[in-house]
């Protein structure tokens, strides 16, 4: 009980305001805390529905649980099923010449050209008043690393959105709105589901 006050208080220095609830940000932060660590390599997954162990996973799996908890949509799915029909559209920087379900979806620069085909793109801005809980934001952050993150409904004390993202020590609630250059700002339009209580499995 005394950790959960301390939690928190914490919780309320951190943010000076609070934006709408939204799902994406709701299920983003149930991910705080059960993904601890970072793993990148390659693993073969289940299809669809694929997911690596909870504890672990890359930044596009903060993004890919959150959309599974929130609405149902399975992005692993969504993403193969889209390249499967238009793979020219995306890039081809690791040399593949077809889809593949285990990994395409865990890469930014796909997710990053599913969102803009699906229309939900919002115009580049470096104004935090732009930004909305439950958006997703993608980043260059140098020597060819990318990123991708959701809006929080948390703000700091200086007004700027916080950001749930896993940069390399499991799932954070941060802010880092504007710690890296913008690639990309998406607003998902999605219905919500019934069924988005249970942390990731």
């Amino acid at each position: 009980m005394l950790l959960l006050r301390l939690f928190a208080v914490a919780a309320l220095l951190v943010s000076a305001a609070v934006l709408p609830a939204a799902p994406l940000s709701d299920t983003a932060r149930q991910q705080v805390g059960v993904t601890t660590g970072y793993d990148p390599a390659y693993r073969k997954l289940t299809y669809p529905g694929g997911d690596v162990p909870a504890a672990t996973g890359v930044c596009c799996d903060v993004i890919i649980r959150a959309f599974r908890l929130a609405y149902g949509f399975d992005l692993q799915q969504a993403v193969h099923e889209d390249m499967s029909t238009a793979f020219a559209a995306y890039p081809h920087k690791w040399g593949l010449r077809k889809p593949d379900a285990n990994i395409d979806h865990r890469r930014v620069p796909n997710l990053m050209t599913f969102f803009q085909r699906k229309g939900w793109m919002v115009g580049a801005s470096k104004n935090a008043a732009d930004f909305s809980a439950g958006d997703v934001v993608a980043w260059d952050l140098g020597g060819g690393f990318t990123h991708v993150g959701i809006v929080s409904d948390r703000r700091s004390k200086a007004g700027t959105p916080l950001v749930i993202h896993n940069i390399g020590r499991g799932a954070q609630e941060e802010d880092v709105l504007f710690a890296w250059v913008l690639l990309g700002h998406y607003r998902p339009k999605l219905p919500m589901t019934t069924d988005r209580g249970s942390h990731p499995e």
